[in-house]
């Protein structure tokens, strides 16, 4: 099967994945686009588990300011190498987390991170809004309610603003596949002006 140099173009405007990879994948499923995408997907994920355990001493801290002065983040990403931290794909991501925390306002980096009495109390408020509905309508309603809210309240589960498609976690393995070093968001601070923290 060949593909075209339109449908490579396409994948990786998708993808952010390099040349070489978006052509065999699309080789590997027919042309099919969206399978493409989920194997590249798949395989960035796979990249990223073999990474993490790898020491990520090195990054950047950014900061962004937003809306003429009145919302700033401060991030740490930290990756494996000064190298890599130069990179300017990585240099990017960091602007577009930084871009993201300000715009989306995460108040954690990931579910672990959610303290268990807010959970708690966003069940309890889930299951009183049921009412009388059966158990088993109850949990799954707060199983698909708690996802939702580790979407607005979790970086690394919000869907990402340039590409809502995607979430924060994909776009980090996507780039981790891409340099091939372990990269952490490690920290954030986001401040508005007349907000309390």
């Amino acid at each position: 099967m060949t593909v075209t140099a339109d449908q490579i173009k396409l994948l990786r405007e998708k993808t952010n994945a390099g040349f070489m990879d978006c052509k065999k994948v699309l080789i590997e499923t027919g042309g099919n686009i969206d399978k493409a995408i989920a194997e590249l997907r798949k395989k960035g994920v796979a990249v990223a588990a073999k990474r993490a355990g790898k020491a990520a001493k090195e990054g950047i801290v950014e900061s962004y300011i937003h809306l003429g002065g009145k919302i700033g983040v401060l991030l740490e990403v930290n990756c494996e190498t000064d190298f890599v931290a130069k990179n300017e794909q990585f240099q990017q991501f960091v602007k577009d987390v930084a871009m993201q925390i300000a715009a989306a306002h995460p108040q954690f980096l990931e579910p672990g991170q959610v303290p268990s009495e807010l959970i708690e109390k966003e069940k309890e408020i889930i299951a009183a809004q049921a009412g009388d509905k059966p158990a088993n309508v109850i949990e799954k309603m707060i199983a698909g309610k708690i996802n939702k809210f580790y979407s607005e309240v979790c970086l690394l589960e919000q869907p990402f603003v340039k590409d809502d498609k995607i979430k924060i976690k994909d776009y980090l393995n996507s780039i981790i596949a891409k340099i091939g070093e372990n990269i952490k968001i490690r920290r954030f601070v986001r401040y508005q002006l007349g907000e309390d923290l």
